[in-house]
């Protein structure tokens, strides 16, 4: 897996590889905006990650992840490190659990 130092240099090397789309978190899914389209999660992959941790502020944390679904369709999901986790189901929760 590649290392970025910021999260633009990621979402830029990213794009460049495939991963064109822009996806938002929903509770029960990933959407996608720009083609009118929900990816629940038996529908996409988690390809890999990458994490950005503020220099001075714990709440600027963040998170990328590289998204692929069962169509072919790539995309990025930008995320603070869990911050809404309370309000996702458990089968999102899951599917976008970090490992270790």
């Amino acid at each position: 897996m590649k290392y970025y130092s910021t999260l633009s240099e990621a979402i830029e090397d990213l794009k460049k590889r495939g991963y064109r789309e822009d996806f938002n978190l929903r509770p029960h899914c990933i959407e996608c905006p720009s083609l009118s389209l929900e990816l629940h999660p038996e529908n996409f992959a988690v390809d890999e990650f990458h994490r950005f941790e503020g220099m001075s502020n714990p709440d600027d944390n963040s998170i990328v992840f590289a998204i692929s679904s069962d169509d072919g369709i790539k995309g990025t999901l930008v995320d603070a490190y869990g911050i809404y986790a309370d309000s996702l189901t458990e089968s999102m929760i899951k599917k976008l659990a970090i490992k270790r």
